[in-house]
């Protein structure tokens, strides 16, 4: 799998770019706000239909228009695939797939396999519960569309009760409806959780040994589920909260509380582990997503290494060195330093300033 072109209009400081990859590693450098990390925002975003910042779309249209517009050239088994993404403000997202509009955005997922790995992705294991939710379920939903159907009507349902708890404040004859929504969040719920300890189980499995080789089997990694609730407790647990919740206006418990926690010899990283040790725990689940996406579609996915380089030591970059052999990759940087001319073959230079990108000759640098 690779991304052949890339073309933007009204998407963050690029008015029109029209950008041709080569399917080995291409390099993005420039001064810091020029627009580096836009061009891979703008990859992740045809890949997921979101913003890896977590932005809605109409803080990431071109200030000063209404709409912007993302095109996507990927050839994927030989097959070229054309994904046109159609942003407006105020309104939901248009997304087409070879000119045929698609039905609902979880459609994406599975067209276009990224990885993204930028220096955010410390978050995952220094941050709250949700930055470690939010990357198990990507995971899940790129490979599995059972699991992005499910995990959608629990997230439905979750904001649907909340606004009965609230409008119970008001009407407290609602009240009974309230255990309506608890058997479907039951009936959804318990199968994301089942997917997500299937998961848990075989990324704990690959992780293990990619964090051993870059530790030099000094530190053994392990990955804990910790659900909320047990998947065929949740209506149980709803019940027993809802005094809880009606007075929080929230609900309190389920899958969408969920956390994992992530031990190095038995110790808590996000607590104890030292900023190197979760710089390399967040690299080896990164190297963890690549051998993942590889093994169930068959195809490596494409990397996006956003100014990351510098954060790692001599021994993580060469382990990420390794593992991106074959695998196309997009790489942003602030300048051709020692190590990346060195040790990268660089097939395609490209300088960004103040949102113009103009392909140069490596020779000239």
């Amino acid at each position: 799998m690779v991304i052949k072109s890339l073309e933007l209009e009204n998407f963050r400081n690029y008015g029109n770019l029209f950008i041709e990859f080569d399917e080995g590693t291409n390099i993005l450098t420039g001064e810091n706000a020029q627009g580096k990390t836009n061009i891979l925002e703008a990859i992740y975003l045809c890949s997921t239909s979101k913003s890896h910042k977590g932005q809605k779309d109409g803080e990431i249209i071109k200030f000063g228009n209404e709409e912007g517009h993302l095109r996507t050239i990927v050839n994927k088994k030989d097959e070229d695939l054309r994904i046109d993404m159609h942003l407006r403000k105020g309104k939901s997202k248009v997304i087409a797939l070879n000119m045929e509009k698609l039905k609902k955005t979880s459609e994406l997922i599975g067209i276009l396999n990224v990885v993204l790995f930028s220096p955010e992705d410390l978050n995952i294991i220094k941050g709250g519960p949700s930055y470690r939710r939010s990357f198990v379920d990507m995971q899940i939903c790129r490979l599995d569309s059972s699991y992005v159907f499910n995990l959608s009507n629990y997230n439905k349902i979750i904001d649907q009760r909340n606004k009965l708890l609230k409008d119970i404040y008001f009407q407290p004859a609602l009240k009974e409806t309230l255990f309506i929504w608890d058997s479907q969040l039951q009936s959804y719920g318990s199968q994301v959780i089942k997917k997500r300890k299937e998961f848990i189980k075989e990324l704990n499995e690959i992780v293990k040994k990619i964090h051993l080789r870059l530790t030099g089997n000094k530190e053994d990694i392990e990955i804990i589920y910790e659900p909320d609730t047990e998947e065929d407790k949740i209506e149980e647990v709803l019940r027993s909260n809802a005094e809880r919740d009606l007075k929080s206006k929230m609900t309190s418990s389920g899958p969408h509380r969920d956390d994992y926690i992530i031990n190095i010899n038995g110790i808590d990283a996000r607590k104890f582990g030292s900023q190197g040790q979760q710089r390399t725990l967040a690299l080896s689940l990164k190297l963890a997503e690549i051998e993942i996406i590889k093994n169930k579609t068959g195809e490596n996915p494409i990397l996006l290494l956003d100014d990351v380089l510098s954060e790692l030591d001599s021994n993580r970059q060469n382990m990420l060195l390794e593992s991106i052999d074959e695998i196309q990759t997009i790489i942003t940087c602030t300048g051709l330093d020692d190590f990346i001319n060195e040790r990268f073959k660089i097939d395609k230079i490209f300088r960004v300033n103040n949102g113009i990108v103009e392909c140069v000759n490596q020779e000239n640098q």
